[in-house]
């Protein structure tokens, strides 16, 4: 099942399922993705019986779906959190600019606290004051939950992945190193995220979803060029885990969204999902950095391919652009 989330003027949209070539879409009979988050076991069922009629052809009011009308498919989450999920991306960071290792971080996740309250669509303009912030992109994926308990298991948490999401998430690295030496984490750092404009069931992965982990390459280009494909199996951490470590000490409310990090592969022909990490490997290869990072125009464009060739996510396109005022 694929759900989506159209732009009606309100701030979260209207709920709409979509067919698994991303060519039609029907209203779902929930108003809302959060409403069917907080009421998963109620919603699943009806929303996957118009996903059959849809895909089947027999859905009765279906109309052609516009990507670039969609939201994030939960354009608000009540709880963001990211995690660092590739240890590869960290230690390349680590021996790039000589930073001391992170006591326990290979076995411990790394995650902060992001902000959830202004999620953009995915063909959305990032929107940004200053080149000078170091306006990079992110490419990772991540889940959707329903409520999770205090203290579940790593293999508990697998059962509260309800959905599966692509996510662009965007940073300003110019103000990333105050942040993180203040031991507060991000705030100024990390704009709104944006998201591929469809999130799915774990069927749909189908065997590209093991041991936790969408077991796909997620395809970056900036401005035409490509830039990566890192695969998302080489997780060190898989998302029952990191959804472990963040209910250890709480409950996860519905509607809480995990996030892998970024995509990173030991292998240097996969490319990177970050300029950052771009950067760090010229400066382990070459001395210095020579890439920079994004400008206004600037496009970014990430879109994961399932195993038959088709588009999963559908396709994140953005352009950066100098916000007003």
């Amino acid at each position: 099942m694929k759900l989506a989330t159209l732009k009606d003027g309100s701030r979260d949209g209207r709920l709409v399922v979509v067919s698994r070539d991303l060519r039609w879409a029907a209203q779902a009979p929930i108003a809302t993705m959060r409403e069917a988050l907080e009421s998963w076991a109620h919603a699943e069922p009806v929303l996957q019986a118009l996903s059959d009629a849809l895909n089947s052809g027999t859905a009765g009011a279906a109309f052609a779906f516009q990507p670039t009308r969609a939201m994030a498919p939960l354009p608000r989450a009540y709880q963001w959190c990211d995690g660092s999920a590739f240890l590869n991306h960290g230690s390349l960071m680590q021996k790039a600019f000589n930073l001391d290792p992170i006591d326990g971080a290979e076995h411990t996740p790394l995650m902060y606290q992001g902000a959830g309250d202004d999620f953009l669509g995915a063909h959305d303009d990032i929107c940004l004051p200053s080149v000078s912030q170091g306006i990079d992109f992110e490419g990772e994926f991540g889940v959707l939950l329903d409520d999770v308990p205090l203290g579940c298991s790593a293999q508990q948490a697998l059962g509260h992945i309800k959905l599966v999401v692509q996510i662009n998430d965007v940073s300003l690295r110019a103000l990333a190193p105050r942040e993180m030496k203040t031991g507060f984490g991000f705030l100024q750092a990390k704009p709104s995220s944006a998201f591929a404009p469809v999130a799915v069931t774990l069927d749909e992965l189908g065997e590209a979803w093991r041991e936790g982990r969408v077991q796909l390459p997620l395809h970056v280009q900036w401005n035409g060029q490509w830039f990566g494909h890192p695969n998302g199996g080489q997780m060190n951490f898989s998302f029952g885990q990191l959804i472990a470590h963040a209910a250890f000490t709480r409950r996860l409310g519905a509607g809480t969204l995990i996030g892998s990090g970024t995509v990173s592969n030991v292998e240097r022909s996969a490319g990177s999902a970050c300029i950052a990490e771009r950067r760090a490997i010229e400066m382990i290869e070459q001395g210095a950095p020579h890439t920079g990072f994004m400008q206004f125009g600037d496009r970014v464009h990430m879109q994961v391919l399932g195993e038959d060739g088709q588009s999963l996510f559908g396709a994140i396109d953005q352009h950066v652009v100098q916000a007003n005022g």
